[in-house]
C-alpha cells in the first residue's frame, strides 16, 4: 500500500486559497467579462446622443422657441445620466478589458459630468468596501447619523442636519452641489493624485464652458446647461439614495460587518420600467454590483436573474422608493433607518434635554 503523501507547498496554498475565497466568487466570475461590442454600443446611446442634442440646443438657441430647446436639453440631461454610468463602469474597471482604455474614456466622461476620474473613483472606492459599517461611515455615502449621535448633537447640529436631509436640499440644491460645485473643491487634506485629478478637472471644465460661452454666449450655457444637470443629477442623488438608504438596511458595526451581507442586505434592487433603466443604466440592480463592481452595467441584469443567491435581495419599487425618503437615521438596535415621527416618539419616551426637535 502505498504511504500517503502530504501536498506540496504550492498545493497547500492553493487549498487554502480556495477556502478563504468567498462562495459567491466562482458564481458571479463568468458575469465580470466585458464584451467589447456591448460597451461601444453604450458609449453609442450615452455620450454620443448628449454630445448630440446639446450641441443642436445650442446652434438652434434663439432661431425656435426656448419650449422647443428646454425638451431637448432635458432630454440632453437623460443622457447625461447615462453617460455617467459609462463614466461610473470605467472607474471601476469594469467597462473595457483594457485598464487604459477605462482610464481614457472614463476621464473623458468625468469631463462630460464634471466630475475629477481620479479623486471620484477613490471615494466610491471606499464607499464599495465600507458601505453598511457604521464604523466607516463618511467616504462616498449618503451622511446618515445614528439615532444616539443624532440626539447628543445641541440643537443647531440637530438643525442643520434636518436641513441636510430635508428634500428641498438633499433633492434640490444637493443635485448642484454633487455634480457641479462639489468636485471643483479641492481640499487640503486630499491625496496628492486625488488633488491633482480635480485641478486638471477644473481646467478642462473651464476650457469646454468657456469654449461654448465664446461661440454662444453665457446665458444660453445657463439656459440649456443647467436644466441638463439639474435633471440628471436629482434623479441621480435619488437614485444614489434609495439604494443604501431603505426600511430594513443593513448597518454593523466594523466587527460584525460582513461585504457579502452588506452587498445583498444593504443594497436595494430598485425594479423600474424599460425606458427609466435603460436611462439610469441598470444601477437600480444595486445589489449585484456592490458584490461584485467588476460586473458592466449590461450584465446586471443577467446576473440577478441567473444566480439563485439574488432571489431574497430587498426590492423597491418607484413608489417605496420615494417613501425611503422619509427614513432619516439609523437605529442601531435593529440596523434599520428611522422617520422623524419615530424619532420623536423614541425621544418623549427618553427626553435628553427641554429644547429639541
Amino acid at each position: 500500500m502505498t504511504e500517503t503523501q502530504s501536498p506540496s507547498p504550492a498545493a497547500a496554498a492553493a487549498e487554502t486559497h480556495e477556502l478563504r475565497r468567498p462562495y459567491w466568487r466562482p458564481l458571479i466570475e463568468r458575469y465580470e467579462r466585458p464584451v467589447l461590442w456591448r460597451s461601444l454600443l453604450d458609449i453609442a446611446t450615452s455620450v454620443i446622443p448628449y454630445i448630440g442634442l446639446m450641441t443642436a440646443a445650442f446652434i438652434t438657441w434663439g432661431d425656435i422657441s426656448y419650449w422647443i430647446t428646454l425638451p431637448m436639453a432635458l432630454l440632453a440631461g437623460a443622457f447625461l445620466l447615462r453617460t455617467f454610468i459609462v463614466f461610473h463602469d470605467c472607474a471601476h474597471g469594469s467597462f473595457f478589458a483594457s485598464r487604459r482604455a477605462n482610464t481614457w474614456v472614463g476621464r473623458l466622461c468625468a469631463l462630460l459630468t464634471f466630475q475629477a476620474y481620479a479623486d471620484w473613483r477613490h471615494k466610491h472606492a471606499v464607499h464599495h468596501g465600507s458601505a453598511g459599517d457604521l464604523d466607516r461611515r463618511g467616504t462616498g455615502d449618503v451622511h446618515t447619523l445614528t439615532l444616539e449621535e443624532y440626539q447628543s448633537r445641541p440643537w443647531h447640529g440637530r438643525l442643520a442636519y434636518r436641513l441636510f436631509r430635508n428634500p428641498v436640499v438633499m433633492f434640490g440644491i444637493g443635485p448642484l452641489w454633487a455634480l457641479m460645485v462639489g468636485p471643483r473643491i479641492a481640499s487640503p487634506g486630499m491625496r496628492p493624485r486625488s488633488r491633482r485629478s480635480v485641478l486638471l478637472t477644473n481646467v478642462g471644465v473651464g476650457l469646454i464652458i468657456a469654449v461654448i460661452v465664446v461661440f454662444v454666449g453665457a446665458l444660453p450655457w445657463v439656459m440649456i446647461q443647467l436644466p441638463a444637470a439639474i435633471l440628471a443629477g436629482t434623479a441621480g442623488v435619488l437614485l444614489f439614495y434609495v439604494q443604501h438608504q431603505f426600511e430594513d438596511v443593513y448597518w454593523e458595526s466594523a466587527d460584525t460587518w460582513n461585504y457579502a451581507e452588506a452587498a445583498l442586505r444593504g443594497s436595494s434592487y430598485l425594479k423600474l420600467p424599460q425606458p427609466l433603466q435603460f436611462f439610469t443604466g441598470n444601477i437600480g440592480l444595486h445589489h449585484v454590483h456592490h458584490l461584485s463592481a467588476k460586473v458592466p452595467n449590461y450584465n446586471l441584469q443577467r446576473a440577478h436573474e441567473e444566480l439563485d443567491l439574488f432571489d431574497d435581495v430587498p426590492v423597491l419599487t418607484i413608489g417605496t422608493a420615494l417613501s425611503a425618503t422619509r427614513l432619516k437615521v439609523i437605529d442601531t438596535d435593529t440596523g434599520g433607518l428611522l422617520t422623524w415621527s419615530e424619532v420623536r416618539a423614541r425621544r418623549r419616551a427618553v427626553p435628553i434635554s427641554a429644547a429639541g426637535f
